[in-house]
């Protein structure tokens, strides 16, 4: 039986669809991450299974147990948000065990569970401070305390790093994947950033518009993306999308005179004069060795520190490569740059789905 099994969800607010039919079945101890743009709908999904909203038809379970209609106390679930929400007044300790305090969970239990997310957390130290005297890093993990506590069957996060600087993200998203690994607890997380998505999930759901363009593990979405959004989407920096058309060599690039073989998965199948697009990710590209051979004038170089990022053009197509960063190249010099041809990836131009 699914921990959590989302079953055919829409949302109307008048006559605007914010979604469109949404299916997911969770499994007990998986991390699940809502991964799109502003205005996707993966917030408004999320809101539902808390219970702040209510679908327009379609059903949620949790186990076997129906929860639309649900109050959101009723649910056993702890959500955590983008803004700490934390009781400015209280201590960390008291802010971690409200939610039991407003239970009537005896003062023994309620402390021991205090204790217990604080030393998961490792605020032990901070349990008689005030919010004010924290970091933000520090005020998300009593957060996440708060809800840890309560020990429910489903947690929910809602873009819970935002508010954080890069490096204390960084820290957060170790401490997070930390705490998943020790709890095996059952998670659904929203956010817009990729490497969050990547670095946290067992699987991904990637949506648009309402939709779910594609759900599978990090590694499927990253190496396998299902059409040319998920492409796009997942990857920095972002997979390179060269227009071309089919012919009886092989795949010719729009703008200039190259041509591409012919996958093998694409042998026979696909129509002379079909508008594909060829995605190739930045880091298959090579400076030196064997393989497809791409010709590219260099037009912009940027050193990142562990890598040089090389844009340039093929004909008129900009592309850009990930190269060591030793690599002296500059701007206006010609590169024939190297790539395996297992690692094109292949889409129909007008559906935008993968073809190979």
């Amino acid at each position: 039986m699914s921990a959590l099994t989302i079953d055919k969800i829409r949302k109307n607010y008048g006559e605007v669809e914010t979604l469109k039919g949404i299916d997911i079945a969770l499994e007990s101890g998986e991390f699940l991450v809502l991964l799109g743009s502003s205005g996707c709908g993966k917030s408004t999904l999320l809101n539902i299974i808390a219970g702040l909203a209510e679908p327009t038809s379609g059903d949620i379970r949790i186990g076997d147990r129906s929860i639309v209609g649900v109050h959101p106390k009723d649910r056993d679930i702890a959500m955590v948000f983008q803004s700490y929400a934390l009781y400015p007044n209280l201590s960390v300790a008291r802010n971690i065990g409200f939610g039991l305090e407003m239970r009537k969970v005896p003062l023994a239990e309620r402390e021991k569970a205090v204790r217990e997310a604080a030393r998961l957390l490792q605020i032990e130290n901070l349990l008689d401070r005030k919010p004010s005297q924290l970091s933000g890093g520090q005020r998300q993990r009593v957060a996440i305390g708060r809800a840890l506590v309560r020990d429910p069957k489903i947690f929910l996060f809602d873009e819970p790093l935002s508010n954080l600087d890069a490096k204390l993200r960084m820290e957060m998203r170790t401490e997070l994947k930390r705490l998943h690994q020790m709890m095996k607890t059952t998670v659904v997380y929203v956010t817009h950033d990729q490497i969050e998505a990547m670095t946290l999930a067992t699987r991904i759901a990637v949506m648009r518009n309402g939709r779910i363009e594609q759900i599978d593990t990090p590694e499927a979405i990253y190496n396998r993306p299902a059409t040319l959004y998920v492409a796009t989407f997942v990857g920095a920096p972002p997979m390179n999308l060269i227009e071309a058309r089919s012919t009886g060599e092989g795949l010719a690039v729009e703008g200039s005179d190259l041509v591409l073989p012919r996958p093998e998965g694409l042998a026979g199948a696909i129509e002379p004069g079909r508008k594909l697009v060829v995605g190739i990710r930045p880091e298959t590209l090579r400076g030196t060795g064997e393989g497809l051979t791409l010709p590219v004038t260099v037009d912009v170089t940027e050193l990142t520190g562990p890598e040089l990022i090389v844009t340039g053009l093929i004909g008129s197509r900009r592309i850009m490569a990930t190269l060591p960063p030793s690599a002296r190249i500059e701007p206006g010099a010609r590169l024939e740059l190297k790539v395996d041809p297992e690692a094109l990836h292949v889409f129909d131009a007008e559906t935008e789905q993968r073809l190979v």
